[in-house]
């Protein structure tokens, strides 16, 4: 069994979603063979060397599932794009690339991503993230100091959230013709990616395909104090599902 997730916006002064995850990882986690965590796992990483006890705290509790046995797997979403070697290697995870293509034990692979990397009618965020994304530029955003990055952290968190707030529903939400066009670049005919926060399931077809082929978009939910969402695979069955943390 596989699960994936996305959006936790983990920050220490959520305890209650800390709590939350701890909890996640010390059960439902423990039960599968591999864990996807799919980008935005932090609501900001200014860096490794940034680190904090409540980010080992984080880490310790991850490795520990990796050591019972459950493969982890981590994603770089927009807010953490700078999550390195180093606290991956604490955490007992692998780093993936921004499209993971996954051949799992099913006949079809899934593609995987965080999800913003579809919002191309965002055309401000797109151009945004690469610029930072430039080797060059994520160059040197590693080597400024620390406390300079915690200030760039904050105030670009907080200029996003005002942009979003103005900003249509169709324009941060996901463009049909960049979904059909990625999955038939990577040969894929199911996608997983957050980053929306709608989680759904989205059926349709891949009509650039002769003859046209049945396709399924899964999105997951973002978590909060309360609450979290999963995908789990089972075989070659994929189900949506959210839970609550006092129930795990």
């Amino acid at each position: 069994m596989q699960l994936f997730i996305a959006d936790l916006h983990l920050q220490e002064d959520r305890p209650e979603m800390t709590q939350g995850f701890l909890r996640f990882l010390a059960t439902e986690a423990r039960r599968a063979d591999a864990l996807y965590i799919l980008g935005d796992f932090f609501n900001v990483w200014v860096g490794d060397d940034g680190m904090e006890p409540y980010h080992h705290q984080l880490a310790a509790a991850m490795q520990a599932l990796s050591d019972h046995g459950t493969k982890i797997y981590l994603m770089h979403g927009n807010r953490d794009f700078t999550i390195g070697s180093r606290f991956c290697a604490l955490a007992g995870c692998q780093l993936l690339g921004d499209l993971e293509r996954i051949d799992t034990d099913s006949p079809d692979p899934i593609l995987l991503q965080h999800g913003d990397l579809l919002c191309t009618d965002d055309i401000g965020y797109q151009r945004l993230r690469r610029f930072f994304r430039q080797p060059v530029i994520n160059f040197i955003l590693r080597n400024l100091p620390l406390s300079w990055r915690q200030r760039i952290g904050r105030t670009t968190r907080q200029a996003s959230k005002s942009k979003t707030r103005t900003k249509p529903v169709r324009i941060i939400d996901v463009n049909q013709q960049a979904v059909e066009q990625v999955m038939l670049e990577h040969q894929v005919r199911r996608m997983i990616h957050g980053h929306t926060h709608r989680p759904q399931v989205h059926h349709f077809l891949l009509t650039a395909t002769e003859p046209a082929q049945a396709a399924e978009r899964w999105v997951l939910g973002d978590w909060n104090d309360q609450q979290g969402w999963l995908i789990r695979k089972q075989g070659s069955h994929l189900s949506l599902e959210s839970f609550q943390f006092q129930d795990l």
